[in-house]
């Protein structure tokens, strides 16, 4: 396999190659209980049904995977973040803590050794059997389930009110609800565009109908082509020619528009594709495939390229449109990614 998509959890691309699905987390809604004014600790559900008791005071954070590291930064509690992984880089200050090892399989020495108060973990990249090992060392674990851009939204809330920051998990939410609500009515009732998302190449994998990226097409105003409840099905290359997609969508880890274009454009399968021959390939950055709060950035940039002739005229003079791209994120080769995951 190559051109492995940057952020879409080593546990995703070591289950494909295996053939195997990821672990089912059960959802469960959010429930919060307060033992007493004057008690050390206070009991929480987390969004798989595990019951967890945290401290009174969360000073000591660490996470398991970039999504919840961007977070506890877009929250500003990032006095309190003392350990995140290997892939935790945005923003560029993450990379600077202090790592506990590749998401798929952290050292739990290291958490231990940071001394948490709190530990989030998330099942779009952390394992079952890292939650578990941690709850059993007396270690609190706060598990992020979102399937929707929403549910990423419920999701930030729920956490903060864990640390103890509702006043900023409400002003966060607010603000980016804000934003996804003004690009919805820019949209308005424009017809969805259909594209593909490719997760990965060889085998071709794209997105299921029920995860957290087919809802930020929405979004974005486009919709997934594949109909499937898997998270991750295989499709087959001649599905794709006979679905004839609008857009072909790749992430960051192409280069950008006119590398990906050029790219598939020099393998004659995918030049049977109208959207090649039209010229109508994007790519996406990280964040698409971030349950974050970038996540909002990712759907506003895509809803650009996938709309311009609504967008270049209505940006104009609006700096609040106007988005910096995130520098492309190099795992290398999928093998040196699986590997390091594995390790």
């Amino acid at each position: 396999m190559r051109n492995c998509p940057p952020k879409l959890a080593c546990a995703l691309m070591l289950a494909i190659s295996a053939g195997a699905a990821l672990p089912a987390f059960p959802a469960s809604s959010f429930a919060a209980m307060t033992t007493g004014i004057n008690d050390a600790k206070r009991v929480f559900t987390d969004e798989v049904g595990r019951q967890i008791e945290v401290p009174a005071q969360v000073r000591r954070i660490v996470t398991l995977s970039p999504d919840l590291t961007e977070t506890i930064y877009a929250l500003g509690l990032e006095d309190r973040l003392v350990g995140d992984t290997n892939y935790c880089d945005t923003p560029a200050a993450a990379k600077q803590k202090p790592h506990i090892g590749q998401p798929l399989n952290p050292s739990l020495e290291a958490i231990v050794a940071l001394r948490p108060d709190l530990v989030l973990a998330s099942t779009s990249i952390n394992r079952r059997e890292t939650v578990d090992a941690l709850a059993k060392l007396g270690i609190a674990v706060y598990t992020s389930n979102p399937h929707t851009v929403r549910g990423v939204l419920a999701s930030i809330t729920r956490m903060a009110q864990v640390i103890g920051a509702d006043a900023e998990g409400k002003a966060l939410v607010t603000q980016l609800q804000a934003r996804l609500d003004k690009l919805q009515a820019r949209l308005g009732e424009l017809p969805l565009i259909h594209v593909l998302f490719v997760v990965w190449e060889e085998p071709l994998i794209s997105i299921g109908q029920n995860t957290f990226i087919a809802d930020a097409l929405r979004w974005a105003g486009a919709e997934s082509i594949i109909t499937s409840h898997e998270n991750w099905p295989q499709i087959g290359f001649e599905e794709v020619v006979r679905l004839q997609p609008d857009y072909i969508l790749f992430t960051t880890n192409h280069g950008g528009d006119r590398k990906a274009l050029d790219d598939v454009r020099s393998r004659p399968a995918w030049r049977s594709l109208r959207a090649v021959e039209l010229g109508h390939v994007v790519v996406s950055t990280d964040e698409i495939a971030r349950p974050s709060s970038g996540l909002v950035d990712a759907i506003e940039q895509l809803a650009r390229k996938l709309h311009p002739e609504l967008f270049s005229v209505q940006m104009q003079g609006n700096s609040s449109w106007i988005g910096q791209e995130i520098p492309p994120y190099n795992f290398g080769s999928a093998a040196e990614e699986c590997g390091a995951c594995a390790r």
